[in-house]
Order: C-alpha cells, then structure tokens, then sequence
C-alpha cells in the first residue's frame, strides 16, 4: 500500500485557533520579560495584521516546497534512469509494490540501499516467503532428542495414587512424523491397578509380579528407524520395552506379551 501526500489548502486558511494560539504566543513573550513588559508589548502587533501577513507569506512558501520537491524528483530520477534498462525496470515495478510513501526521499533511500547491497530487487525483505518444513532429528543421541512429550494421562486406577501413567510423543527422524504411546503393563495378566479395599493389604500386592513398558509407534517409518526407536527406548529405561507398530483394527487381548 503506498502512502499518499494530502493535498494542501489552496489558500491560507483563518481559523479561531490560529488566532487563539497567536495571541497565546505574545502573552509568552511578555512574561518571559516581566521587566520589559511595555516594550515588547509596544513592538507586537495585533492578530489581524499577524493573519494578513500569514496569507500573503502562503503563496510564496508554497511555490518554494513545491519547487524544492520537485528537484527532489529530478534527482532521484536521474540516479534510477543511470542504471541499465533491465535493472531500472526491476526496480520501477519494486517501487510499485513497496511499503515505502511515495516521496523522492524514500526512493532515493531505497536506491541507495539497493547500491550498496542492503536489498536484493529481486528478494525485497518485505516479501515472505520463507517455506515451513517438519522439524527432523536424523541421527537423535537420546529419546528425548528425537521425540517430545506433548501428553500424559492416568490410566487403571481409581485414584492418581494406583493408576499407571500413559505418555504421548510425537517426532520426526526423517520418513514422516511420528506418534508414539508409552504405558505400562503388568507382567501377570491377572493382576489390575485396581483393587478393591476389601482384598487389598497396604496395596502393596498390587503389581508385585512385576512390570513393563509398551510403546506403539504410529506413523511411517523404515525399519532401521524402527531399530532405532527401540534401542533409544530400552537405553532409556531400566525395565523391559517392547515397541510395536500400530495395526489398526487389530487388538491384543488383556495382559498379551511379546
């Protein structure tokens, strides 16, 4: 979007502030100098005089901006028509585009910017065009390095305190992403994180024959991916982990062991 300059009045314009912020300015001036009061008062004139001049003065100041911007033009179009055809027109149609207002300053800033090689006509800082990509860890040293948790739930129990916590993990080593569910499971089938009040001695039977750690990978994945999902896993706990990969609509039954 380019800024456009707002034509000015055509004619000096009087209005009750002007006269007011006149007025307010003389008052200033005598009570800069309490002690010459009289004197400056007596080399002040009065606000119509002060209008009348401001009117006279509007013409003439205005055919001196004009002037001096129009010789800002014919500067900075001297400098763009220096350059080659095929450079000033790359450059005419970035200025078409560009942010910047439209003024012979900021043209001239943007050929200057250009000379010295601050911006590329060709790949202007204003244009995005950055290209989102996944997030990879091909060679990840740690689980943690490959893959982040991004949720946790309590499964099995009634209460925080006897149910198993089941984690979700999402990364990318290189095929695609990645999601995988870690939980634990109990080595006796039997067993359950629940037991009711009435069979169970300080809770400490519960899961006393041991347990394990299930991961199932979901997402593509090569198997020397595979292999190393499973060896990062196992390095990183010291109970037994199984990987699986996921095999929608088929379901293990209850307390089922690799």
């Amino acid at each position: 979007m380019r800024f456009r300059r707002w034509p000015r009045p055509t004619s000096y314009e009087d209005t009750p502030r002007k006269r007011a912020a006149f007025l307010r300015k003389q008052h200033r001036e005598c009570e800069s100098l309490p002690l010459f009061a009289s004197i400056v008062q007596s080399q002040q004139h009065d606000v119509a005089t002060e209008m009348a001049r401001r009117a006279q003065r509007w013409d003439q100041d205005e055919r001196n901006t004009r002037a001096a911007r129009a010789e800002r033009w014919r500067s900075v179009r001297a400098r763009l028509f220096a350059l080659d055809p095929a450079r000033r027109l790359t450059i005419r149609n970035l200025w078409r585009v560009c942010p910047y207002p439209a003024d012979p300053s900021y043209l001239g800033d943007l050929l200057h910017q250009i000379a010295v090689g601050k911006i590329d006509p060709d790949r202007p800082p204003w244009v995005y065009r950055r290209t989102a990509g996944a997030r990879i860890t091909p060679n990840p040293a740690t689980f943690e390095e490959a893959f982040r948790k991004v949720g946790e739930r309590k499964i099995g129990g009634a209460t925080k305190t006897n149910a198993a916590d089941e984690f979700t993990w999402c990364g990318n080593l290189g095929s695609g992403l990645l999601i995988l569910t870690s939980r634990v499971r109990l080595n006796e089938p039997l067993e359950s994180f629940i037991t009711s009040s009435a069979h169970r001695l300080r809770d400490s039977h519960v899961g006393r024959f041991g347990h394990w750690v299930e991961i199932i990978v979901r997402g593509e994945c090569s198997d020397a991916e595979f292999a190393l999902i499973r060896r990062l896993a196992q390095a990183t706990d010291t109970r037994r982990v199984v990987v699986r990969r996921h095999h929608p609509g088929v379901r293990r039954a209850p307390g089922e062991r690799e």
